[in-house]
């Protein structure tokens, strides 16, 4: 399935970020002992962000990952950070500090209320998308979200 080849190769760029002569053998990814360099500045490893709904996604982000990344405009979802709770149980369960778990939140309206509120429940970042337009368009949007940041930052 392709969650477990997503499993496969996050195991796999561990061991290649990691190791010296690193190799791995799932079911589906085959990495042969080779050798890598340079490894990357972030100890262990780059963070790996696993994106995806609730519950399943978030799951997986709390086995394999570093940080969660749901979808706020997803149009079944009332509101992301209503996931919020049950993601941190889900995290203590499996034996892992909250905390340590980056939440990213993609698709986030350009709304100053709301990206305060995500700030106050906890998000650690948020991630926005501009169109594919001129620089007529997109200078106009850049400044508008700077000015947002800027507001959510005081």
């Amino acid at each position: 399935t392709r969650f477990k080849k997503m499993r496969e190769q996050i195991e796999a760029m561990k061991e290649i970020w990691t190791k010296s002569e690193p190799e791995y053998h799932g079911e589906i990814v085959q990495v042969p002992k080779m050798r890598t360099w340079p490894k990357p500045a972030q100890k262990p490893h780059p963070p790996v962000i696993v994106g995806g709904a609730f519950p399943h996604s978030a799951r997986r982000a709390i086995r394999y990952g570093n940080g969660w990344i749901p979808n706020a405009s997803r149009s079944h979802y009332a509101d992301v950070t209503e996931f919020l709770p049950g993601f941190r149980e889900m995290a203590t369960s499996a034996g892992r500090d909250p905390a340590s778990i980056s939440v990213t939140i993609w698709g986030v309206p350009e709304n100053l209320d709301r990206i305060k509120r995500y700030r106050e429940q906890g998000i650690d970042r948020v991630v926005v998308s501009l169109p594919s337009e001129d620089r007529n368009k997109i200078l106009p949007a850049l400044d508008r979200w700077a000015d947002l940041i800027r507001k959510t930052a005081n």
